[in-house]
């Protein structure tokens, strides 16, 4: 057994997919497969049900893949530990992003891991928080941000900032930026013509809960899943959408729309980190956490 049959197995079992572990290690599926039977031969153990479907640990292989788990990540420790007698840390971290902070993270927080940590290498992915979970829990992201996360076993949980969602439509022609336009209660967007994510997006999912409290439902002319696109249709005179400012300024042409608060009741969405518990943070890991916050405090409108 070495160490990159290990890595692996446990990326197989995780995914459960020999092909989206094949493309997440960037290794030819044959090579892998290879390098896990082999594993199997030594142990003496069917690690995988193998099917249509994908690949299942066996009761031997839930086991490997607890060990494995630990084991990769000692490792993992160890490299940071020698990285520390150098004087830096080292490793690899996966961080996730909504959309709509994507734009506005993305480069403080790489040039600030750079300078803080020049011997590591951060990858940033961007996507919707159903997604960005999904990643999470399979070991393809390190460290995600979520909107609305709910309490899991599978994850460790850190408030990051709270924003105010808001009605967003084309600005017409003319229209002058000041003075804001009235806000709008939320019962009256109900029988706006909306452009929005498909359940089960964090913020269609909150709005159309806040809607249901006060009896009504929203109207969805278009479920659109991407920022930029929902901005691109709602600029094109699809409808409206309901996001947090920072989707709209961060956006290529923030001039276009002009925004509305939402009252009877305020919308806020809540955003924070997410780490699995099944896999502890590294050093690295960490000393990111403390970047993505500081950051955040930095770069985000306060209030």
């Amino acid at each position: 057994m070495d160490l990159k049959q290990l890595e692996y197995f446990v990326r197989v079992a995780e995914l459960g997919s020999f092909t989206r572990a094949a493309a997440a290690l960037d290794v030819a599926q044959p090579a892998l497969s290879r390098q896990i039977r082999l594993l199997e031969v030594e142990l003496r153990q069917n690690l995988l049900i193998r099917n249509g479907r994908g690949a299942q640990p066996t009761e031997a292989g839930k086991l490997l893949m607890a060990h494995g788990r630990g084991i990769l990540h000692q490792v993992d420790r160890a490299r940071e530990e020698l990285g520390r007698v150098r004087g830096s840390l080292a490793g690899r971290v996966a961080v996730g992003l909504p959309s709509s902070l994507a734009r506005l993270l993305t480069v403080p927080l790489t040039r600030a891991f750079r300078n803080e940590l020049p011997e590591a290498s951060i990858s940033v992915s961007e996507g919707l928080s159903v997604g960005l979970l999904e990643s999470l829990l399979t070991g393809r992201l390190d460290i995600v941000v979520l909107y609305n996360a709910l309490p899991s076993a599978d994850t460790e949980i850190t408030p990051l900032f709270e924003e105010d969602l808001l009605l967003v439509q084309v600005r017409p022609p003319g229209l002058a930026e000041d003075p804001p336009p009235e806000p709008i209660a939320l019962r009256d967007i109900a029988s706006l013509p909306l452009v929005i994510p498909s359940r089960p997006n964090a913020i269609r999912m909150h709005l159309e809960s806040e809607m249901a409290a006060i009896g009504c439902r929203p109207t969805i002319a278009l479920e659109i899943d991407g920022v930029s696109a929902i901005l691109d249709l709602v600029a094109d005179g699809a409808g409206y959408a309901v996001l947090s400012r920072n989707a709209v300024m961060n956006s290529i042409r923030p001039s276009a729309f002009t925004s509305r608060t939402i009252t009877q009741p305020r919308l806020r969405v809540r955003a924070s980190l997410a780490t699995s518990s099944q896999r502890p943070t590294t050093l690295t890991q960490q000393a990111t956490l403390t970047l993505l916050q500081a950051t955040v405090q930095r770069v985000m409108p306060q209030g």
